[in-house]
């Protein structure tokens, strides 16, 4: 019973059926085949715009090559503190970008500040020759901390970057899940609230391997392609990539399987926020639940078999994921409520 990660469960039939379709015949590689193209006419029709998308197998891949185009190697990104690209991107979108800073900022619950990011980029020192250049914002879409970026949200801080004339960058490893939450069209959150560029993910959320890079700014788009061949991401059987993204949009597979993981974290939250010296860290909005517990509990759920991440002191993360059983959220929260000496 595994609430590790959303990485740790495997992928959903449906793309695993449309991989072994794929794999009869010869396609043209590097993109050119049918798969690759109809892809984009897809997330065109789903995000209500013309749109210039290019598959790659991993969100770091994605995150650093996208904010590349949106950077100078003397630019300064803004991200939140606890963003996946400052954390735990191994310094690949300063390596993609030439040089370029993460200047991260605090915000509760995973979420940045329309104001905070105003008094940040009014000190950032444009046209400065001694500081960073502000360049770009990029966005956590669910959040590291599982809440979500509601339109409002991400307009607000859309128009302060506009106003200090930076791009904006939206990671969306787990996309789904927020537009699950929100029960918005995925424009609203995007294009519509004023972003440039999407890293839209799949591997969470059911695929094997399989993220895009959207660019609803298309004259942004003009390098990527160099870069992406330049950083080992050009697949010559893209058609393997593609088809796991084509699956994924088919008759809203990304969010049948979004919608489950969130049900399974709201779930688990439910039972563990009323149980006796339990709390949650931050509103649970998407499939990411953080509990703070006694350490004895922490303890007796580990020797209990299951399997989750220690986050920070008393808190532990859980993830749920596309196909969690009902049965081991109700068997986690049982063994926890065992703990607190609930009959």
């Amino acid at each position: 019973m595994n609430f590790m990660s959303d990485n740790v469960v495997g992928a959903a039939p449906e793309i695993l059926a449309a991989l072994a379709a794929a794999n009869e015949g010869a396609q043209p590689s590097y993109g050119s085949d049918p798969l690759t193209a109809r892809v984009t006419r897809d997330l065109a029709e789903l995000f209500e715009c013309d749109v210039t998308v290019f598959p790659v197998a991993t969100g770091t891949a994605a995150n650093a090559l996208a904010l590349s185009v949106l950077t100078p190697p003397y630019g300064a990104v803004y991200c939140h503190d606890e963003a996946h690209v400052q954390v735990d991107e191994c310094g690949a979108p300063e390596l993609m970008s030439g040089g370029a800073k993460l200047v991260p900022l605090a915000g509760a619950h995973g979420k940045l500040d329309a104001m905070a990011l105003k008094a940040a980029l009014n000190k950032g020192g444009a046209g400065v020759v001694h500081h960073v250049q502000p360049a770009a914002l990029t966005l956590t879409q669910a959040t590291e901390s599982g809440t979500v970026y509601t339109p409002d949200e991400v307009m607000a801080l859309t128009e302060v970057a506009r106003a200090h004339k930076l791009r904006v960058h939206m990671d969306g490893a787990r996309f789904a899940n927020a537009v699950a939450s929100l029960a918005c069209a995925p424009a609203d959150i995007t294009w519509r609230a004023g972003v440039d560029v999407l890293s839209f993910g799949a591997t969470k959320n059911g695929a094997l391997a399989a993220e895009a890079v959207i660019f609803f700014d298309k004259a942004l788009a003009d390098s990527f392609a160099y870069r992406r061949k330049r950083a080992g991401h050009l697949f010559s059987k893209m058609r393997f990539l593609s088809a796991q993204l084509d699956a994924y949009l088919t008759d809203g597979l990304w969010l049948r399987l979004a919608t489950h993981a969130n049900a399974m974290a709201t779930r688990l939250a439910q039972g563990l926020d009323a149980l006796p010296g339990v709390g949650l860290r931050s509103p649970v909005q998407a499939n990411e639940v953080f509990a703070v517990m006694p350490e004895p509990m922490i303890a007796g759920l580990e020797a209990a078999g299951f399997h989750f991440y220690r986050w920070d002191g008393a808190c532990i993360r859980l993830v749920t994921a596309w196909n969690t059983d009902p049965a081991h959220v109700d068997a986690f929260v049982a063994a926890a409520r065992g703990l607190a000496g609930i009959a």
